[in-house]
């Protein structure tokens, strides 16, 4: 990312250019939407109230006590951690308990790597211990490097690097020449969820996988490396799970579908689908040095190459790797900690609000530095009470455990209380950790105006702008197009991300369909140190938000999202936006297959005309790509009058929403606002498909989900995009029909919903 003294500059530089107007912290505000005006000037006086009250302070108080110790799942300290906010959350006067639920979590027994051939050589697979960080000595307490749910698995074979380990990397590869069938292969982290490269391997017959950390991405060529600075030393690791959530489940791998209770029926581990096909293991870029540099065969394309001091080949051999791994397939117990503050004027709509507790090891960037400024937010909450504020819907508040491993606690709760949050759940807000920075917002386009708004009132910590400012500005110096630019400087609201996994919406989200947040603060600091035993209160307190204002800030977010939602007489959704966004998406599927097309039409045509025989090295020999059949044209227009019918039921309900805002207070109106309310819940649910996306019935959600081949990262309208993607024409089609079917019948509530208001 770009350094902050370049942010500082381009953002000198473009501030003048533009007018703010009420946008600037203390501008006089415009009515909430959603709000009576009456009531709208009631919520910003507590809003504010609120907003004045999370306490840097005890922000850091939170992190220290709760990182103190490592505390995975099955640890005596993540139970430990679960009873200390249990107690907290009663001691501020809230409804709380403790729901437990039993998942599979291994723990690795056995670890061996090592090269046999053409030199010996034994990885360390071990963090050293750094003086001057007191809590990396904790060495009986941390779990050892490796990845949750691979296969236990003793092999030899041949080593092959493939980048970052995608199925592009593997095409790459075959023109080439170089097969990883029955080799072991080894790839850098990231470009995609580290689960995806032991899957892909597998596909391609390897036997065999290690996941690296290039320090091109993650080490010294970023910055220092800790603890000199915040990036991953030569013998750091990122642990991590490697389940095949996407393609299955999320969540406990023997009750997929239902909540890992005592009465579940479990599979045994062989019949879980979620576990690797073949043994993986994570290692440093001190173990990958000696490997990488033993191999031969063709230099690595120069956009493999990363920064380590030697030639990047891609073998396969001369380097022979044995790798073994067993493991304790044990069933461990997680701690989701639920407190409850029940509605005054609408209890059965609920405004969930959750944070993961659990880490890898002591985990204070991920999770603990989200955690905190979700207790902070509580505690908060507690003390309006305490002053008279009445929050007219009911707020959950969850701290949820075994994230890490994928995200088993929510997922389990989800499963256990799916009918309860399909009745009650309006919204779900989800955080995952924090650092300094900008706002980073994500979630269903519904929410897209609401967050927008939210993110109007509250006051970034080091520009004294608003976060949304700040946001735009941040926007406006990375974009790369001037129509973009031009976008950001006009368009009302900033476009938030589309959500795919890797943390605790996914349940709410994908699932169930239920409305959804993500937020974060981040964008300053780099975190070397993921997931491995320096994620800890040293580091955080020396490389990221060392004073906790930014946590403070996302307290504030959050907290103001939360009270916002609660207290709305009408669930502030906005269609508009997501029309618009739905209609992006429409737009973009359609040039992803006529990219394909002349993509294939123009290889077809290199080979006819001889291009890769007259371009052929005989000295490094490549393989001409197979000829392909162009892809058939796909009949777009069943979404494009969905998306249209769509468009003008959103501006209706919007035009509604607005004339009859001054009116919700009314007795009369308020007694039929039940029903409208009842409505918008179900809008999201909508998008949901009961028999879910293609060979993935988990994911119900017709417009979000993780990629197959990109896990954490999404797809949206996931069932064409995948079926363009990898060559399903005819369920691409398929998937448009439903697509399109959700999309009217999204309308159709819109406009029952916009009919409803002008009934008041």
């Amino acid at each position: 990312m770009r350094p902050f003294s370049a942010i500082v500059l381009i953002l000198t530089l473009v501030i003048p250019s533009l007018s703010f107007g009420a946008d600037q912290v203390g501008a006089s505000p415009a009515a909430l939407v959603g709000y009576s005006p009456r009531a709208s000037q009631s919520e910003r006086e507590w809003e504010t109230k609120f907003r004045t009250i999370p306490d840097p302070a005890n922000l850091r108080e939170y992190m220290r006590r709760l990182s103190a110790r490592p505390h995975h799942v099955g640890s005596p300290y993540d139970k430990d951690n679960a009873e200390w906010i249990l107690a907290r959350f009663k001691e501020w006067g809230l409804d709380a308990h403790i729901e437990r639920f039993d998942v599979l979590f291994p723990t690795p027994k056995v670890r061996v790597l090592e090269m046999v051939a053409p030199t010996k050589f034994t990885a360390k697979l071990e963090e050293p211990v750094l003086a001057v960080d007191p809590t990396s000595n904790q060495k009986s307490e941390q779990l050892p490097t490796y990845n949750a749910y691979s296969i236990d698995g003793d092999v030899t074979a041949p080593l092959v690097f493939v980048n970052y380990g995608l199925p592009e990397d593997y095409e790459k590869l075959d023109r080439l020449g170089i097969s990883v069938k029955g080799a072991i292969v080894i790839a850098k982290y990231y470009h995609s969820w580290r689960g995806v490269k032991p899957k892909v391997a597998a596909e391609q017959g390897a036997i065999g996988c290690l996941i690296y950390s290039e320090p091109q991405d993650d080490g010294y060529t970023r910055d220092n490396v800790f603890p000199a600075g915040p990036m991953r030393p030569a013998d750091g690791v990122q642990r991590g799970s490697v389940m095949d959530f996407a393609s299955a489940s999320p969540g406990d791998p023997l009750t997929p579908g239902v909540g890992a209770t005592p009465d579940a029926k479990r599979l045994s581990v062989k019949e879980a689908k979620s576990i690797t096909k073949i043994p993986v293991l994570p290692i440093s870029y001190g173990d990958a040095q000696p490997l990488l540099a033993a191999l031969a065969g063709p230099m690595a394309p120069e956009e493999w190459r990363g920064s380590l001091p030697i030639p990047y080949h891609v073998g396969p051999g001369p380097a022979q790797v044995h790798l073994k791994v067993a493991f304790n397939w044990d069933i461990k117990p997680v701690y989701d900690v639920i407190a409850k503050i029940t509605g005054s004027g609408a209890p059965d709509e609920w405004i969930v609000r959750g944070n993961h507790h659990d880490a890898w090891v002591n985990g204070a960037e991920d999770p603990i530095s989200a955690q905190v400024s979700l207790l902070e937010e509580a505690r908060s909450l507690s003390l309006l009470l305490k002053q008279g504020w009445k929050p007219r819907r009911t707020i959950i508040y969850a701290a949820w455990d075994g994230e890490e491993p994928m995200l088993l606690g929510s997922t389990e709760w989800v499963e256990a209380h799916a009918d309860e949050l399909r009745e009650h759940a309006a919204v779900y807000i989800n955080t995952d950790g924090n650092d300094r920075g900008v706002l980073n917002m994500g979630g269903s386009h519904s929410l897209e105006q609401f967050i927008n708004g939210v993110a109007r009132d509250i006051e970034d910590p080091e520009t004294k702008m608003t976060v949304w400012q700040r946001a735009q500005l941040n926007k406006i110096a990375e974009a790369k197009s001037v129509d973009d630019k031009k976008e950001l400087r006009q368009r009302p609201d900033l476009r938030i991300d589309a959500l795919g996994s890797g943390t605790d919406f996914t349940g709410f989200l994908d699932h169930l369909g239920i409305a959804t947040l993500d937020m974060g603060y981040g964008g300053e600091d780099e975190q070397g140190i993921y997931h491995s035993i320096y994620d800890d209160f040293y580091w955080y307190t020396h490389f990221s938000d060392t004073d906790f204002v930014y946590g403070r800030a996302l307290a504030q977010t959050v907290g103001t999202s939360v009270m916002r939602l609660a207290d709305a007489e009408v669930l502030p959704f906005d269609f508009v936006n997501f029309a618009d966004t739905v209609d992006m998406y429409r737009k973009n599927l359609e040039k992803l297959l006529a990219d394909k097309q002349d993509e294939i039409r123009e290889r077809n045509q290199q080979l006819d005309e001889g291009m890769f025989k007259a371009t052929f090295d005989p000295r490094r020999p490549t393989v001409a790509p197979a000829r392909e059949e162009v892809p058939p044209h796909l009949n777009f227009a069943p979404m494009q009058n969905a998306i249209d019918a769509l468009t003008r039921s959103a501006k209706h309900y919007q035009q509604a929403l607005s004339q009859k805002q001054a009116s919700l207070r009314d007795d009369a109106v308020a007694a039929k606002l039940g029903a409208l309310n009842r409505e918008l819940m179900d809008s999201e649910r909508r998008l949901t498909n009961a028999d879910g996306l293609p060979r993935r019935p988990w994911y119900k959600h017709l417009l979000y989900a993780p990629g197959v081949y990109s896990g954490y990262g999404v797809k949206t309208v996931p069932g064409v995009r995948e079926g363009i993607e990898q060559k399903r024409y005819t369920e691409a089609e398929q998937e448009i029909a439903r697509v399109s079917k959700a999309l009217e019948d999204e309308s159709a509530l819109i406009e029952s919903a916009a009919q409803e208001l002008e009934r008041f």
